[in-house]
């Protein structure tokens, strides 16, 4: 793991009595795919370490190795002086309920203020207990549809660790992949106008008179709408050029 992420300030990740060591390695899996590294496991139903989570993680198995593991959960967020809990279900608690992108600003803003923040995660079958979620001060509900709520372990911390991401990292929200070419400028593109006004005009296209014009204005406003690249305004230079060869290549041939 990278030195930075190693001392960066961040929510710690409480498993609570895991039952399967494949979810535990994908929610190591899915904490360093968003840059979270601390991991603490209470009473892990299997015992502790676990080889199917270490299989699991692939490439966060260290994750795993510096993991804390803990008796109990509220030895697990002792340290921790705001706790969240996740749990899809009314448990009858009066408790501030915050979906996973409020959430993680609230933790991105506590953090920031020196305080210690942990998220509380349960068991697959059910879910985290009444005496877990008294230990928390919020709790975390996912948007999720009401006839199918429940989430699988590892998902759960996968959501609320890319909330993280997108809490504290500057997120680029679209980009496109150029593959070795750039944006055709505006010249570009008035030149390629240009191109197909002058042959179209040559093969008779803007018909009759009385509406050249406009028909002219219409094909320059689809250029204009078309967002194209220096190879694609070359490729249609090409297209254009080639098909005008190929019309006075078959008037020069021989007819029968």
């Amino acid at each position: 793991m990278s030195e930075s992420n190693r001392y960066r300030p961040q929510p710690a990740m409480v498993l609570v009595r895991p039952q399967m060591g494949e979810n535990i390695g994908g929610a190591a899996r899915a904490m360093w795919n968003f840059g979270l590294e601390r991991m603490r496991v209470v009473a892990p139903r299997d015992g502790w370490p676990n080889q199917k989570a270490v299989a699991m993680a692939s490439g966060a198995g260290r994750l795993l190795d510096e993991a804390g593991h803990f008796a109990t959960t509220a030895e697990a967020v002792g340290d921790c002086s705001f706790v969240f809990a996740t749990t899809a279900r009314q448990r009858g608690l009066t408790k501030p309920v915050v979906s996973p992108e409020r959430a993680m600003q609230m933790a991105a803003e506590k953090i920031a203020g020196g305080e210690k923040v942990a998220v509380l995660f349960g068991p697959e079958r059910a879910g985290l207990e009444n005496d877990d979620i008294a230990l928390a001060n919020a709790i975390i509900s996912v948007p999720v549809n009401p006839e199918f709520a429940s989430l699988n372990l590892a998902q759960c911390v996968l959501l609320t660790a890319y909330e993280w991401r997108r809490a504290g990292a500057e997120i680029t929200h679209e980009t496109v992949e150029m593959a070795k070419t750039d944006w055709a400028s505006g010249i570009e593109m008035e030149k390629l106008a240009a191109h197909y006004e002058e042959r179209l005009e040559e093969a008779g296209f803007f018909f009759p008179p009385t509406k050249a014009e406009g028909m002219k204005i219409n094909l320059r406003n689809l250029w204009s709408r078309m967002r194209l690249t220096r190879a694609d305004v070359q490729m249609l230079h090409g297209v254009m050029r080639q098909m005008v060869r190929w019309k006075e290549t078959a008037e020069r041939s021989p007819r029968d």
